[in-house]
């Protein structure tokens, strides 16, 4: 198959590894692509959201499978266009991606299927705002309906702090048109999860679940980022636990699209809530893997991905046997001096060569890019994922942080204690 992949982080980097592990994939084209998978296949400077240029590629390269790695595109329909040229997707199309495009519009598509979540409230001006905040108590949880690339989500401890966000929100000063509609919701308390489902739209199977850290200090101090580091698999979420996931979320939201009349192919991920009594509530959908999710799932997952691609769009995941999973991932971000607020690029960075043929050590790049000299450079908030693969989570631990020492650029700061509470956990 010659296979087009959209995106250009290190989750992007990471769908291009396990795509190019499979002897099913002749030719890979990712764009636009970044430093790390320019090793991996050709990249072309293309922005993934601009549709007829994507459908041009499709075309011009002769692409039998589209997999589309970030959520812009699919919210803008690049899926649906390309299915429309005849072309396999892997990716939900411009219905579907509302799940992830508009918090009002998945939090009402939770309540009209039972699925359990917070309590909510849809606000368009600031006098429903304050009705909603007042009937909670602190933290307040204020979220912009559109897309804002991870930022859209606010918990505030004070309520004039919480109204002057909303107010920042709804008059389009913080993030445009994004903020135009909030989510007025209760804050859940418990232990965060993710899991990244793959569905044909009439079958649905989970991948090993995964814990983001999204704070960008240890001990989860300081403000959130696009994430810091994850692990995977998750040592307290057991049988039981994932199971009431299915039955309570994953196949209701399928049988949500199928009554709703959405045909679905592409990624579920359920961003979750597990409460003291081990009960699952759903805080958000996206409708692709997430980041840094991607970095240790992906690795850990035993079945050919691009197979696993191909049987969706072909409607037979049925048929596919689902591989056990025998590894531990653990990933730690390398970030820029100063992210997430502002940073400096184009730091020359050490010590990528000695990590190039490591099978236990990946590393996969976000914020790269080459400069004039060949060197490879910071160019980004969130510069690279280092993951440590081992047959537990310790040894996974060790991995990760054996890589991240080998490993240099200036102003580089990490966190150094991902996994930490679910090796104590076990």
């Amino acid at each position: 198959m010659k296979v087009l992949l959209l995106g250009n982080g290190a989750r992007e980097h990471a769908m291009a590894w396990a795509l190019k592990r499979s002897p099913l994939v002749t030719s890979l084209t990712i764009a636009p692509g970044n430093s790390g998978t320019a090793m991996l296949g050709e990249n072309v400077p293309l922005d993934p959201t601009n549709v007829p240029a994507v459908l041009d590629l499709v075309s011009e390269k002769k692409i039998d499978l589209v997999v589309v790695g970030p959520e812009a595109p699919l919210v803008m329909g690049v899926s649906d266009a390309c299915r429309g040229k005849g072309i396999a997707v892997f990716g939900p199309g411009k219905k579907g991606a509302l799940l992830e495009g508009s918090k009002a519009f998945s939090k009402n598509f939770m309540k009209r299927h039972s699925i359990p979540t917070a309590p909510f409230d849809i606000c368009t001006e600031i006098g429903e705002v304050e009705k909603a905040l007042k009937k909670r108590t602190a933290p307040y949880v204020v979220k912009a309906d559109g897309l804002a690339a991870g930022k859209g989500a606010f918990i505030i401890d004070d309520l004039k702090e919480a109204l002057f966000t909303a107010e920042e929100l709804l008059s389009g000063r913080k993030l445009g048109k994004a903020g135009e509609t909030l989510v007025i919701e209760d804050c859940l308390s418990g232990m965060e999860l993710t899991v990244l489902a793959i569905t044909d739209g009439r079958n649905i199977k989970a991948l090993s679940p995964s814990q983001d850290h999204k704070r960008v200090f240890d001990e989860d101090r300081g403000p959130n980022t696009g994430g810091m580091g994850a692990y995977s698999p998750v040592p307290w979420a057991d049988q039981s636990i994932m199971e009431d996931i299915r039955k309570m979320i994953l196949e209701p939201t399928l049988s949500g699209l199928q009554e709703e009349g959405i045909p679905y192919c592409g990624v579920i991920y359920a961003g979750l809530m597990i409460d003291e009594k081990k009960r699952p509530s759903l805080i958000e959908y996206n409708v692709r893997l997430g980041d840094p999710e991607a970095q240790v799932v992906l690795p850990v997952f035993e079945g050919d991905f691009a197979e696993t691609l191909v049987a969706c769009c072909e409607r037979r995941l049925d048929q596919l046997a689902w591989p056990k999973t025998e590894k531990t991932a653990v990933d730690v971000v390398l970030a820029s001096g100063g992210y997430p607020g502002n940073y400096e690029k184009g730091f020359p960075i050490k010590g990528l060569e000695e990590l190039a043929d490591r099978e236990d050590i990946l590393v996969f790049h976000a914020g790269v890019s080459m400069d004039s000299q060949g060197r490879f450079v910071t160019d980004g908030g969130r510069v690279l994922s280092v993951v440590g693969l081992a047959q537990d989570l310790k040894g996974a631990v060790e991995k990760a942080y054996s890589g991240v020492k080998q490993i240099f650029f200036e102003g580089m700061h990490y966190r150094s204690d991902i996994a930490s509470k679910a090796i104590d956990f076990q």
